[in-house]
């Protein structure tokens, strides 16, 4: 598709994309040959039009477009026959593996175009190899079960490609030997690698530049604009067009790493490789086993200071820590053995790239940490993380409106922002606002699916309020008694850990002896459980936030899904709080510009679980009285799809025991076009 880079200026050619992607949609074109049971959807038509439009004239489109819109092709239709070189950022892997290896393929071959596509991951998704070999050297024994994977990534790597680790049959991406295995930022050693020539990290990015279409993520964009580490930097200037999908996700994605971070598990990873440097490459001119030793309690002692006696997995406001002994101190002693890790490494840094990287790491820390014990930059805000074995400081700026806006500023391309989710009203405020994307066109697509006919809502009027110590309890009853009438086939989602935990525990013990098996959240890999849960047709699955977006379950294996509570935001989160106060500063009402919005999003998200697929049907509870009774709620309940009220629990169990009485569940078949 590069031969010949095409004029692509508008003209008379204007509505010549516009009519060729009208053509591959309509009834009997292009679409309905690649799939006979394609039929073609209003809404979809309509987004593919206007992303159409925003690539002829190089403008920026926000659309939101609900379940079963079709989305995926609305946009890559247009983005094929345009001819355009392309990036396309998503949220997650799983949906980066899904357009590079079958979206894009299967379109391509339909057109019949030679394009070129490429998939470009952060470094940890790729095999390192110099690591590799280090590994298998690491003064610290591995356990029996993690030298299993490192034999079978090895078998594996004679005969790899891609060095992509998701290709690894069985590897958890929670494994502890990925980061053995896999190089990061502060420890890639460059051009000065031993296995520079055959590195996996440079082939993808070498490709990536030589592609018409590139998939990435929202991580590695964001990543590149601060580190220029992900070969980004070259890339972006390169193309016509991005198109970022998920993109509700984007600003989180974003501050994530439009800032600076100190973590302990980065001193960890520095103390473990200073070790296994120090005593293979310079053993005698260094104190590397004592200097690993205080890197170790170093990194022990700030998390401690961070979390607190028994607190776990919180988020903490900067003020709760800082001018404390405790954290004060902590961050000192971190400063003190970077800086003497970093003169005891500048005495051998000639010995070789490893020790030269770690000196580099060395002055890293020290001066993060150096930083994080002096006050925060103005505009920024900082919080901290802390959970039972990391905790990590973060100084952010509230959004990317100015970074994003630099970007869509610094050259004439098309920028196609999409998602099911992007706000309350039609202006898609939620979203344009923390985006500074206020002037872009904004487009809302219903879902087609008659949510009317197949969906009920039942929210329980005689019920705890959310604060009440019985409430959790009486959601695992309804739950339990909802999971009955269907034999299994629903989700409990919950909006914390310590709800998931005891709704969970207590749904075993009502539903023990029923043949019916509850499966939690954190019990094992997010795939696993979800591969377990459509294996066993009488099954419950309960889950917290990772669950609430990005699963998939069309068909009878899900027809119910029970959430506890409204996901409004913690009314602490510093980032929240920093949040309200920008917005009380320029008039607006924190609450309603804020609060109400981002739990209408997550609301919108847990609430598309259920209705997948054209034939579904099913029933979501939301067991929080707050939804009928405050004012508030009235926009809650206008941002969900218009299902069918159930009013009392004897309409529940007659709707449910209408869906039990059509059959078995069938298992889980895969999306078909429109997708």
């Amino acid at each position: 598709m590069n031969d010949a880079a095409p004029d692509t200026s508008p003209g008379d050619d204007a509505f010549a994309l516009r009519a060729e992607v009208a053509r591959a949609f309509a009834p009997g074109g292009d679409l309905a040959r690649l799939d006979p049971r394609f039929r073609p959807r209003p809404g979809q038509t309509r987004l593919a039009d206007a992303v159409a439009q925003a690539l002829d004239s190089r403008d920026v489109l926000v659309a939101e477009a609900g379940t079963g819109v079709g989305k995926t092709y609305a946009y890559l239709v247009p983005l094929l026959l345009s001819g355009l070189r392309a990036m396309v950022s998503t949220a997650t892997k799983s949906l980066q593996d899904q357009l590079f290896l079958r979206d894009l393929p299967r379109l391509a071959r339909l057109f019949g175009l030679p394009v070129q596509v490429a998939l470009l991951k952060g470094r940890a998704s790729y095999l390192c190899l110099h690591r590799l070999t280090l590994a298998r050297q690491a003064p610290e024994p591995l356990d029996v079960f993690a030298l299993r994977q490192l034999a079978r990534i090895e078998t594996w790597a004679q005969g790899t490609r891609s060095g992509d680790l998701a290709e690894v049959d069985g590897l958890d991406e929670r494994s502890a030997v990925i980061p053995l295995v896999s190089s990061t930022r502060d420890n890639c050693l460059g051009a000065d690698c031993p296995s520079w020539r055959q590195c996996h990290v440079v082939q993808a990015r070498r490709e990536a530049m030589q592609a018409d279409i590139v998939v990435v993520n929202h991580h590695l964009f964001f990543a590149d604009l601060t580190l220029r580490d992900t070969g980004m930097a070259e890339l972006l200037p390169s193309v016509d067009a991005v198109v970022f999908d998920e993109a509700h996700q984007l600003n989180e994605a974003g501050v994530q790493f439009l800032g600076r971070t100190l973590a302990s598990s980065q001193l960890m990873d520095f103390g473990r490789d200073l070790l296994a440097a120090g005593l293979t490459q310079a053993r005698g001119f260094g104190p590397w086993q004592e200097l690993a030793a205080r890197c170790e309690l170093a990194a022990r002692e700030l998390r401690l200071a961070c979390a607190g006696p028994g607190r776990t997995s919180v988020r903490l406001r900067w003020d709760e820590r800082a001018g404390q002994a405790p954290f004060d101190e902590a961050l000192e002693r971190v400063a003190r053995v970077a800086a003497e890790a970093a003169q005891h490494l500048e005495a051998v840094e000639a010995a070789g790239p490893d020790l030269q990287r770690l000196l580099e790491r060395a002055r890293s820390l020290l001066s993060r940490a150096e930083a994080f014990g002096a006050e925060a930059e103005p505009g920024r805000v900082r919080w901290i993380d802390a959970g039972a074995h990391q905790a990590r400081l973060t100084e952010s700026p509230l959004d990317v409106r100015e970074t994003l806006r630099a970007q869509v500023e610094s050259g004439r391309r098309a920028w196609i922002f999409t998602s099911a989710t992007l706000g309350d009203e039609p202006s898609l405020a939620w979203f344009t606002r923390r985006a500074g994307l206020e002037e872009a066109r904004t487009l809302q697509v219903a879902s087609p699916f008659d949510y009317a006919g197949r969906a009920r809502l039942h929210v329980p009027r005689l019920f705890p309020k959310p604060a009440d110590p019985r409430h959790p309890d009486e959601v695992t009853a309804l739950a339990a008694r909802c999971a009955q009438a269907l034999g299994g086939r629903t989700f409990v989602l919950t909006t914390t850990l310590r709800a998931l935990q005891r709704i969970g525990e207590g749904l075993r013990a009502r539903l023990q002896g029923r043949g019916i098996e509850v499966l939690m959240q954190g019990e094992g890999p997010k795939r696993a459980l979800l591969a377990r849960f459509l294996e066993r047709p009488r099954a419950v699955l309960v889950g917290s936030h990772s669950f609430w977006e990005g699963i998939d379950v069309p068909g009878d294996a899900l027809q119910c899904v029970v959430i506890d509570k409204l996901p409004f935001p913690p009314p602490n989160d510093p980032l929240a709080e920093a949040r309200s106060r920008a917005i009380e500063a320029e008039g607006g009402s924190a609450f309603n510009d804020h609060f109400v919005p981002e739990t209408a999003i997550a609301l919108k998200q847990g609430a598309g679980r259920l209705i997948r697929s054209e034939s579904d049907r099913g029933l979501l509870v939301i067991c929080d009285t707050r939804l009928v009774q405050m004012g508030y709620g009235r926009r809650l309940l206008a941002a969900l799809p218009p299902m069918g009220r159930l009013e009392s629990e004897a309409e529940v169990r007659a709707w449910l025991e209408s869906l039990a009485g059509e059959g078995a569940p069938r298992a889980a078949s895969p999306p078909t076009l429109p997708v």
